[in-house]
């Protein structure tokens, strides 16, 4: 059951993901700089598969250190999972976001947007795992 529970919360990272990077498409390009299109409208590399499956397969990384975690901290509600889940993406993995772009001289709100989706998306995670 835990595998089944670890694919699942990173499959619903990676569609959290999908809705927060929609809602913040012009933010993020904006603020990225990542190579437009033509059409300045979308990334260039759009169709490109690499980006997607790096980012599922992290989703369920993620997913799977979070069950471990949660197992051995005795983490077993639903609100526990929520909010460790937020714990997890705020205190662990936006920091290190923020320290990456900051010696980078990314722009701020990029590690708003990005640093955002690694709360939520954890928060998710978390919250799903605890479904099983």
């Amino acid at each position: 059951m835990g595998f089944l529970a670890v694919v699942v919360a990173g499959i619903a990272g990676f569609m959290f993901g999908a809705v927060w990077y929609t809602i913040m498409a012009k933010a993020w390009m904006a603020a990225s700089g990542v190579p437009l299109n033509e059409a300045g409208d979308a990334p260039a590399n759009r169709a490109d598969p690499i980006p997607y499956i790096t980012s599922l397969l992290g989703g369920i990384l993620v997913a799977g250190m979070m069950r471990h975690v949660f197992v051995l901290s005795g983490i077993d509600t639903l609100g526990e999972g929520l909010v460790s889940g937020f714990g997890v993406g705020l205190f662990l993995v936006s920091p290190w976001i923020a320290t990456f772009y900051a010696f980078g001289a990314r722009p701020f709100r990029l590690t708003l947007i990005d640093g955002g989706y690694a709360t939520f998306g954890c928060t998710v995670i978390g919250t799903v795992l605890m479904l099983f």
